[in-house]
């Protein structure tokens, strides 16, 4: 019992303290919501006078900004009354400009309604007169013509025939002057390209013969070249178609033949044999042909040379070979090749002179010779047979033109074509171009001046150009133009038949008539 008062004590006392710290807890509770409350009341109390503030500057930046609209669109609205007042201001401008205008439109359409009537009344005063004055020449005509004893339409045909007869005899006059005057200054031009490309080119010739000359080491070698019983020399000759002569001429052996190609073979091939030191037939047929295969190499080289000195390009190699083969032709000791690189580089420069086309000029000029490779062995002229090889091998018409014109067998189609004829007879003609001694020179200029003076009516006649031309002077009054044409005609086919000359030889027949009269 002593015990459990104790416990009860001590129980009793837990719950008062309990109780008490729940007291005293609610106490502290509801001063801290007081407290609360009073802070809560606080601050809704701020946040309302902040509200309060921000409607109030809300309002008064409101009116600032409406009172700002306000004033700005007064400002546009002043400025665009302002517009339009000057708009208005310009409208009424133009429409007095235009009021103005009409009136001066106005004034001066009844000024010129004035002028028409004017000359209204002018027309009619001139028609008066006018028919007054075709009344008059009427009249005038009828007089003359009683006076004259001719109608006015007899003398009207009198004056224009002899009107026709002054104008024709003046148009004659002039246009003799006018040919005169182109005809010397084509002259001259002509004259002066000629003589400028011709000065450009200088070539050096040599004159080949109808004989080779090969040097011996020593006399002892001709023995080895006739060989036991001659034949060696027979072989060689055979094989090459040249006459070999050995005679007394010390170290040296003829050759002999007309074919230079031939004699350059057996040249080769004796200077080969005797470097070699086996001479017998077996070994000369070898040589020969052994040479043979290079000399259609040299003829090669040489063309494609000369074609490369001339600044061509593109040629087949048919032709190339062809046109190698003019190293060994000559005509009148002229050799062919030269002749036809000459020829091109002098049509080269005329028709650069001329403004012309300079490459077709040079390739018809290099080609116009090809004809002679075959010329012997086919019928027809070289000019033609040139012609068709180069068709048949893919050159140019023009090209083939010019080769087939250059003797004027056919008509040229183009300039460059007629330069390649006068390239041809200039490298042909030139003082030196062509071996001829100077007593056949001579006796074929005297030849060609006798068969021209021969004829009736020729009064003298000039070999000119190294006999490439021959000039006919008529007696005057005695020969017609027709008979002075039939009489150059007549001359070209004698002289063809009876005279053997270098290219061609142009004849020109002179008829001059002179008329003489005197102003007093």
């Amino acid at each position: 019992m002593e015990m459990v008062i104790p416990i009860l004590a001590v129980v009793v006392g837990l719950v008062i303290g309990f109780v008490a710290s729940k007291m005293y807890q609610q106490h502290m509770d509801a001063k801290r919501r007081s407290e609360a409350e009073d802070q809560v009341q606080q601050l809704t109390q701020n946040a309302q006078r902040e509200a309060e503030n921000l409607i109030k500057e809300a309002k008064i930046e409101s009116k600032d900004l409406l009172f700002q609209a306000k004033s700005e669109l007064q400002a546009k609205e002043k400025e665009k009354r302002n517009e339009i007042q000057a708009a208005d201001r310009k409208l009424v401008q133009r429409e007095e400009a235009f009021e103005r205008k009409v009136s001066q439109f106005d004034k001066r359409d009844d000024e010129l309604r004035r002028k028409e009537q004017a000359l209204k009344k002018q027309e009619e005063t001139l028609t008066k007169q006018t028919m007054a004055c075709e009344q008059a020449i009427k009249e005038h005509r009828v007089a003359l013509e009683q006076v004259a004893g001719i109608t006015t339409d007899e003398a009207k045909r009198q004056l224009l025939s002899e009107i026709e007869t002054e104008a024709r005899l003046d148009a004659a006059l002039l246009t003799k002057r006018i040919l005169d005057e182109t005809k010397e200054a084509a002259d001259r031009d002509a004259r002066e390209i000629v003589t400028r490309s011709i000065q450009r080119i200088t070539r050096d010739y040599v004159n080949e013969a109808t004989i080779s000359v090969v040097p011996l080491a020593n006399d002892g070698m001709k023995g080895r070249i006739i060989g036991r019983e001659g034949r060696n020399i027979r072989a060689l000759e055979a094989a090459t178609g040249v006459d070999l002569i050995i005679d007394e001429t010390p170290e040296a052996v003829i050759i002999s033949g007309f074919d230079p190609l031939r004699r350059e073979v057996a040249k080769i091939a004796l200077e080969r044999l005797m470097q070699d030191g086996r001479i017998h037939p077996t070994r000369i047929e070898e040589v020969v042909e052994k040479v043979k295969g290079d000399i259609d190499k040299l003829m090669r080289d040489e063309a494609e040379k000369v074609i490369f000195e001339v600044g061509l390009s593109d040629f087949h190699p048919e032709i190339v070979k062809l046109l190698g083969r003019l190293k060994y032709r000559t005509s009148y000791g002229q050799n062919n090749l030269y002749h036809a690189r000459e020829a091109s580089y002098i049509c080269g420069i005329m028709a650069s002179e001329l403004g012309l086309d300079v490459k077709l000029a040079k390739r018809g000029a290099l080609l116009h010779d090809i004809g002679k490779v075959v010329s012997h062995e086919e019928e027809g002229t070289h000019a033609m047979l040139g012609a068709e090889m180069a068709k048949k091998w893919g050159e140019s018409e023009l090209i083939v033109n010019a080769i087939a014109a250059h003797h004027e067998q056919v008509e040229p189609l183009c300039p460059e074509s007629v330069l390649v004829a006068a390239a041809e007879a200039l490298s042909a003609a030139r003082p030196g171009a062509r071996r001829e001694t100077l007593e056949a020179y001579v006796k074929r200029l005297e030849k060609l001046e006798a068969l021209a003076t021969g004829y009736s009516g020729v009064d003298k006649a000039y070999a000119i150009q190294a006999g490439r031309e021959v000039r006919v002077i008529i007696r005057q009054g005695e020969l017609s133009e027709t008979e002075s044409f039939a009489l150059s005609r007549d001359l070209a086919k004698k002289i063809e038949q009876e005279l053997t000359y270098p290219g061609q030889i142009k004849i020109t027949v002179i008829r001059e008539n002179r008329f003489i009269e005197f102003a007093k």
